[in-house]
C-alpha cells in the first residue's frame, strides 16, 4: 500500500510530519510505503536528521503551499503544484492509495468532491469525530461539521456509513445506533429528528435503539450517534474544550486525557471512493502518526469496498 502525507499542510509542518513520519516508521509494523508530498529543499535536512528507512518513503516535490486561510476553490485552481493538489491527482491517478492532510481543511472537502466523487448511492459524505466513553472505548459521533442542513435520509445514511466504521475499524461486532435528540420517546425532536426516526427503525441492517440524549453521548449508551453536521460540530466543540479547560486547571485525570484529539490523528471523509484522512491544523508528530495507522486501517481492512457493497444493496 502507498500511504501519500501532505507535508506542508498544518501550523507546525513539515517538523511535526517528519516527526509524525519518523513515529509511525519506528513503532508500526506495516507494509506501507509513504510517499512523502512537500517542498524538497525544506524536507531534505529534517529527512537526514531524521534518519529514516529510505526503503519505507519517497519524496514528491511540491513547490507551492495553500495557506490556511485561502479561498479553497480559489487556490486549488490557481496552485496546481501545491502539496494538496498534488495529493489529490496522485490519489485520483491510483499512485497513492490514501491521502492524509493537516491543512486548509476547505480545500480538502473541496479536492474530495470535485476529485475522488461520492461512491454511488450516496448522496451527501460525512464526517465523524471517535467518543471517548467512560468504559475505555471508542463511540462514533456523526455528522460534526460537514452537511449543516440536512434531510432524514441523509442521516439514514451516515448511520449506516457510522455503523461500518465502527465495526470494521473500531472493531465493534454489531454496532448500536442512536439518533440524538431532546429526549428519549419516539416522536420527540424537530421535524428532522421525527422524520429521521422511523427511517432508522425500520431499515434492516442497523442495530436502532432509538433517541439518545445529550448526556448520553459519553455513557455508551449507542456506538454511532447521529445527528446533522451544526449539532455534531457544537457537541465536537464543546469536547474538545473540556480537554482544554483541565489542561488550564491541571487536572490530570485519564479520562480527560483521552479527549486529546492527538490521540485519533484525523477524521476520513466517509462516502467517498478513496480513503481522505483529514488532520487538525494543529497536528504534532502523535497526529500525524495517527492519521497514517488510519489511513492504513482503511485499507487493510477495505472499508471502502465494504461500504461501496452495502450501498448496492
Amino acid at each position: 500500500m502507498r500511504i501519500g502525507l501532505d507535508m506542508m499542510g498544518g501550523d507546525y509542518a513539515p517538523v511535526e510530519a517528519v516527526k509524525g513520519v519518523k513515529l509511525f516508521l519506528e513503532t508500526v509494523a506495516a507494509d506501507a510505503h509513504l510517499v512523502l508530498i512537500g517542498d524538497e529543499v525544506a524536507l531534505a535536512p529534517l529527512l537526514s536528521e531524521a534518519q529514516l528507512d529510505q526503503s519505507k518513503y519517497s519524496v514528491v516535490h511540491s513547490s507551492q503551499v495553500i495557506g490556511m486561510n485561502e479561498h479553497p476553490t480559489k487556490a486549488l485552481k490557481e496552485k496546481q503544484h501545491s502539496s494538496i493538489s498534488i495529493g489529490f491527482h496522485l490519489l485520483q491517478s491510483g499512485k497513492i492509495d490514501a491521502f492524509i492532510s493537516a491543512g486548509n481543511t476547505g480545500a480538502m472537502m473541496v479536492g474530495t468532491f470535485y476529485s475522488i466523487k461520492a461512491i454511488e448511492g450516496v448522496q451527501r459524505p460525512t464526517i465523524s469525530t471517535p467518543v471517548p466513553r467512560l468504559d475505555g472505548s471508542l463511540g462514533l459521533l456523526l455528522d460534526v461539521g460537514i452537511n449543516a442542513d440536512c434531510k432524514a435520509e441523509n442521516l439514514l445514511q451516515f448511520a449506516i456509513l457510522g455503523s461500518l466504521y465502527s465495526k470494521h475499524i473500531l472493531n465493534v461486532s454489531n454496532p448500536t445506533v442512536g439518533l440524538l435528540n431532546i429526549g428519549e420517546e419516539e416522536g420527540k425532536g424537530n421535524l428532522l429528528a421525527q422524520a429521521t426516526y422511523p427511517l432508522l427503525k425500520e431499515h434492516p441492517e442497523l442495530n436502532f435503539i432509538g433517541n439518545v440524549e445529550g448526556r448520553d453521548v459519553l455513557t455508551g449508551k449507542a456506538d454511532v450517534i447521529v445527528c446533522e453536521g451544526f449539532t455534531g460540530n457544537v457537541v465536537l466543540k464543546m469536547a474538545e474544550s473540556l480537554h482544554d479547560i483541565a489542561v488550564q486547571r491541571n487536572i490530570n485525570d485519564e479520562y480527560m486525557d483521552r479527549f486529546n484529539f492527538q490521540s485519533y490523528g484525523g477524521t476520513p471523509v466517509l462516502g467517498v471512493s478513496k480513503p481522505v484522512i483529514i488532520g487538525h491544523g494543529i497536528s504534532k508528530d502523535t497526529a500525524f502518526k495517527n492519521m497514517i495507522v488510519l489511513a492504513q486501517q482503511m485499507i487493510e481492512t477495505k472499508l471502502l469496498e465494504k461500504i461501496r457493497e452495502s450501498f448496492v444493496k
